[in-house]
């Protein structure tokens, strides 16, 4: 049994007996793993504050790939994303997008996923409140992009043809999440899952595009974008049971509502 290190996100933490807790871990060098924290929950724990919901830090496990609980040695916090404390909709939002990453991420290390997860936790301590429904919509749609379920959004997902406002005279834009992406006229059916309008839809092509500007999004449409990933997920995710953040974020409004200048 090898003690490694390696960065980690703490995604879950659950009581395995009066003094310890197990704790599932995102990893950049290992995926995702289970750990026994010993000794946690004592007054001198070594483990101080470290084990919170999605600290981020440096994991010494003592790992064996036969083993499906691994032993938790150290966790040394380089950062504990305390903005996302301070506001409702970032830590929801943050919430979402672990849950996602510990339901879809595969059993083998996939770097790159890590490495989104962890760049999007940060943007999403950072950014301020009225945007945070967006980025979390945006970093929905960055990590399961990487972790293989990119939707095809300027090409036909069944036949290539180009799609979009300008390809499609200004109609609306027919998308399906069990084919993938938008389709094009001849491919989508009479009645599409979903009509993304002009507007829409450069909305959902910036919104997956991190270099580009965050849309500005008010409820009605952030609420739409919310339930356009959150289908997304759950049909590649093959999930028909509740996916408990993801829902609570989907179903909640995250724009703060726009003040009307008082009389003078």
């Amino acid at each position: 049994m090898a003690l490694v290190s390696t960065p980690a996100v703490v995604l879950q933490t659950y009581r395995y007996s009066e003094t310890s807790k197990v704790v599932r871990l995102a990893t950049r060098d290992l995926g995702i793993q289970s750990a026994i924290a010993k000794g946690v929950s004592r007054p001198r724990s070594p483990f101080g504050a470290g084990l919170e919901l999605l600290s981020e830090g440096e994991a010494q496990l003592y790992h064996r790939e036969t083993r499906e609980l691994q032993l938790l040695a150290a966790f040394d916090v380089t950062d504990l994303h305390r903005g996302l404390a301070d506001d409702v909709g970032r830590f929801a939002g943050a919430a979402a997008v672990s849950q996602v990453l510990l339901r879809m991420a595969p059993a083998a290390p996939l770097p790159v996923a890590f490495d989104t997860f962890t760049a999007c936790l940060a943007a999403l301590a950072a950014v301020p409140p009225d945007a945070a429904d967006a980025l979390t919509v945006r970093a929905l749609w960055r990590l399961v992009g990487v972790l293989g379920f990119e939707p095809s959004l300027q090409a036909c997902a069944l036949d290539g043809t180009p799609v979009g406002p300008g390809a499609n005279g200004g109609a609306p834009v027919a998308f399906s999440a069990a084919d993938g992406g938008v389709l094009c006229p001849s491919c989508a059916p009479a009645n599409p899952p979903t009509r993304l309008p002009p507007g829409a839809f450069r909305d959902l092509l910036a919104l997956n595009d991190w270099a580009a500007p965050l849309p500005p999004l008010d409820a009605p449409h952030a609420a739409a974008h919310r339930r356009l990933v959150a289908r997304f997920v759950r049909h590649h995710l093959g999930e028909t049971g509740a996916l408990s953040a993801l829902d609570f974020w989907e179903h909640h409004a995250w724009v703060p509502p726009r003040r009307t200048p008082a009389a003078s």
